[in-house]
């Protein structure tokens, strides 16, 4: 059952993403608007498709642009993140250049940095200043690679210092400080029980680990539940300098993802169950 369920699963990602493609390639190159809500859907689907429940602590930022600082466990961010609103990602270059996934990355409008040519900074940080002050919404993993879901790695402060530069705001022609929200994001249960330190490196995708080797190994396993958490969104000039907003955000995750693992929180703020119906992506009226 468990290799009839990979199959199944495989093969409804992979057809319904061939199937999207030119769709959301024809968007883009058009301008049209279902460009920005098309990912979201289809991410939304993809999350019931394979069985990913996830709930959600605290509230997305909603009162202007903003950068999400987000801890990185696996390929699977991707969907859950995008599914719970229309976002964008801040990928290593050397995503572009992967088979079908590349494509995928691309067509989701990811921006692609070199995080090993320190001289490129400043451009990519450019880049990501513009897009945000274009409308988009960015997604960050400031770790720069991706943990085995039991931990927060060390967060990386260079293209924090995006958050040095102001915002225009259009409609009243003045300048605001870029927002940054740290997110959460702990895989925290499987089949409905705890998952453990045995089972979540089998959702992480980490280390030298061959893509789809691991993607049919998730699948094989079955549903898992998720745990986003949005914590409070801070400025640089409310923390001091770029450094300082890395550690802040590499707190607010790891404190996040070990209260998620544990069960207990700091509060007891209910947490909110996003619906997850698993029905095919509409693009009309987007």
């Amino acid at each position: 059952m468990a290799t009839a369920r990979a199959a199944v699963l495989l093969t409804g990602f992979i057809l319904s993403a061939v199937l999207l493609m030119p769709l959301q390639w024809l968007g883009l190159k058009l301008r049209l608007p279902y460009a920005r809500a098309l990912p979201n859907r289809y991410h939304r689907f993809l999350c019931g498709l394979i069985g990913i429940r996830v709930t959600t602590r605290g509230q997305p930022h909603e009162g202007g642009a903003c950068l999400i600082a987000a801890n990185h466990t696996s390929w699977l961010d991707i969907p859950i993140l995008a599914s719970l609103q229309p976002c964008s990602f801040v990928a290593k270059s050397e995503v572009a250049g992967w088979p079908f996934f590349g494509t995928l990355a691309r067509l989701q409008r990811t921006v692609f940095v070199e995080r090993e040519r320190r001289t490129r900074t400043a451009h990519s940080r450019n880049e990501i200043h513009a897009r945000i002050a274009a409308g988009d919404r960015l997604v960050l993993f400031p770790e720069g690679t991706s943990s085995d879901g039991n931990r927060v790695l060390s967060f990386k402060s260079a293209l924090m210092s995006v958050a040095q530069l102001t915002i225009v705001n259009g409609d009243e022609d003045r300048e605001d400080d870029l927002v940054v929200q740290p997110v959460s994001v702990a895989y925290t249960r499987l089949h409905g029980m705890p998952m453990g330190r045995y089972f979540r490196p089998f959702f992480a995708w980490y280390g030298d680990m061959e893509l789809f080797p691991h993607l049919w190994e998730a699948f094989r396993l079955g549903p898992v539940e998720v745990i986003v958490e949005y914590h409070k969104p801070v400025t640089i000039r409310e923390i001091g300098n770029r450094k300082a907003l890395a550690a802040y955000c590499e707190d607010c995750c790891r404190r996040g993802v070990t209260q998620a693992l544990v069960g207990r929180w700091d509060d007891m703020e209910p947490l909110v169950e996003e619906p997850r119906a698993v029905t095919a992506p509409r693009v009309a009226g987007a």
